[in-house]
């Protein structure tokens, strides 16, 4: 007896759900800034008076702060300890969103913005590392994937709760939302398991610039691959290097600097010092995959959440509160699925269910460019946003939970600047690429449209800037052409031109979408083929 007694397994002791309860809304707090800036970009610009671009500076401020400072967020949570750091960078949050309430010129949003990306630098990793401190086992699966379906529903609450209040009273009341999460986090911080930082830990700064002035380049190029110009410099670039647009040329130099920093850190991996990111956690192939897959699935979910907006708004001229309706059963779904993946984990391996999710987001964007129109309320096009949501959130948290079970807890930190890292980079990739493609091809095909069109002379087309196509909604075409000598045939005739050429511009956009989808199932099959009961503990033995 006694010895059944000794050798009978024990069921490991479940932890409250309550810490993750702070952790869930610290990402709901950074998704829900990062949401409300652009629905209140039009209250800003009447407020300060100045043009859409220099407003739209928040967001690319934020985002920047995010990704050059998340790698020494990781570092500076090790070294003065992840519950008291998590704690001082929620409060700077809760200041940021004071600062945008009051703030009186567009410089002082700016900032705001500055430094709640530099706070949510700090906040990303942090979840990584107290998820490992406070939970385990299936706990520790569910709670990462409510991370990712914490983004999913703030993007919904955001675009009804934001658009409501900015019609209503006015764009400020929005940042009081995101004050009001900061100190329910900042309160429920206190539930969380306290760890103890090693001030022993040294922060490699050569490697935090090579790494922060990588990042920065890299997404300021492909940001404005649209507007300084894919390869040849565009009238708006804002220098030329014998012609060659900056975009791409900052492009380069960031993947130079992106590879001296790797060169540089396993430098000083191999003298004994310590790294900036320890690449262990890229150690094998499983990993690396993991990494491509997060790289792919965000990139494309980025493209997909900038062509629905840019068509319902910009091309049909709708409000915001009509795209939150449009993409509702997409982030529903990808809500739902993000939590509920985790419950196949125990029947089927990471590889299998990520070679059949992006077998399901390659098929989503291949049904969705065959059976589109310019109306996205249509059944069809709803159950293929659905079908995308579906991969889409079994991705995002497959590919996150085979990092995080991958390394050591004490690595945590590493993991979650590495996910930082690679999520914003890859969003600014494919918000930046998906514009410029659809714009490369429309031009493309707008040219070739109208020499092929008798309705049009050449005297009318002389008339209109080729030069310098974009999407356009039918009355702004009206408008434009109301200048020129068109008659009424001519003006009907272009718009009709416009409308068929935007909507085969998204056809093929879509396709190509889907052609990367299916190279990201090579990355996939390379995905750990063991299932949760076959992991070993990857934590540290300790005396």
């Amino acid at each position: 007896m006694t010895t059944e007694s000794a050798t009978a397994p024990t069921t490991p002791e479940r932890a409250s759900w309550l810490p993750m309860v702070g952790l869930f809304f610290a990402q709901v707090l950074m998704s829900f800034n990062v949401a409300a800036l652009p629905i209140s970009l039009g209250g800003m610009v009447e407020d300060f008076e100045v043009a859409p671009t220099v407003v739209s500076s928040t967001i690319v401020v934020y985002g920047l702060a995010v990704a050059a400072l998340v790698m020494v967020g990781g570092k500076l949570g090790q070294r003065i300890g992840w519950v008291m750091i998590f704690r001082v960078v929620v409060a700077t949050f809760g200041v940021s969103s004071i600062m945008m309430i009051v703030s009186p010129s567009v410089g002082w949003a700016i900032t705001a913005q500055g430094v709640a990306g530099a706070s949510a630098a700090i906040i990303v990793p942090s979840l990584v590392a107290l998820i490992a401190e406070n939970y385990h086992g299936d706990q520790q699966a569910t709670a990462i994937g409510s991370l990712g379906s914490a983004r999913a529903i703030s993007g919904v609450s955001a675009f009804f709760i934001g658009g409501a209040l900015g019609t209503l009273i006015g764009w400020r009341p929005v940042f009081g939302i995101v004050l009001a999460l900061a100190v329910v986090v900042f309160v429920l911080s206190f539930t969380l398991r306290a760890d103890d930082g090693d001030p022993g830990i040294e922060i490699d700064l050569t490697a935090a610039a090579l790494i922060g002035a990588g990042i920065v380049l890299l997404t300021i190029g492909f940001n404005n691959l649209n507007a300084w110009g894919v390869f040849f410099a565009a009238p708006d670039a804002p220098f030329n290097l014998l012609g060659v647009s900056p975009a791409p040329v900052l492009i380069v130099i960031g993947i130079m600097l992106g590879q001296a920093f790797i060169m540089w850190t396993r430098r000083r991996m191999r003298e004994g010092k310590a790294p900036l990111v320890d690449l262990s956690v890229l150690g094998s192939s499983r990993e690396r995959a993991a990494v491509y897959a997060m790289f792919i699935v965000v990139a494309l979910e980025a493209a997909l959440i900038f062509t629905v907006p840019l068509y319902i708004q910009i091309v049909q001229g709708r409000s915001p509160f009509d795209t939150s309706l449009a993409m509702m059963p997409f982030n529903l779904t990808v809500f739902i699925t993000a939590m509920l993946v985790v419950r196949f984990y125990k029947r089927f391996t990471p590889r299998v269910i990520g070679m059949f999710s992006f077998t399901l987001t390659t098929a989503a964007l291949i049904w969705l460019a065959y059976v589109v129109t310019n109306n996205w309320e249509t059944v069809p096009t709803i159950f293929g946003l659905i079908v995308f949501g579906l991969g889409q959130g079994a991705l995002v948290t497959l590919v996150f939970n085979v990092l995080v079970t991958s390394a050591p807890k004490n690595l945590a930190g590493d993991v979650g600047s590495l996910r930082g890292t690679t999520q914003n980079l890859a969003s600014a990739v494919g918000t930046a690429v998906v514009g410029a493609m659809l714009v490369t091809i429309l031009s493309l095909t707008v040219g070739q449209e109208i020499i092929d069109n008798v309705d049009l002379p050449d005297s009318l087309i002389a008339q209109v800037d080729l030069d310098n196509v974009n999407f356009v909604s039918n009355e702004r075409l009206r408008e434009i052409l109301e200048r020129t000598d068109a008659t009424p045939e001519q003006v009907d005739a272009a718009v009709s031109v416009n409308e068929d050429v935007r909507l085969r511009t998204l056809k093929f956009g879509l396709l190509i979408l889907a052609g990367i989808s299916a190279t990201a199932i090579v990355p996939a099959s390379r995905l750990p083929d063991y299932r949760p009961g076959e992991i070993p503990d990857p934590s540290p033995v300790k005396d």
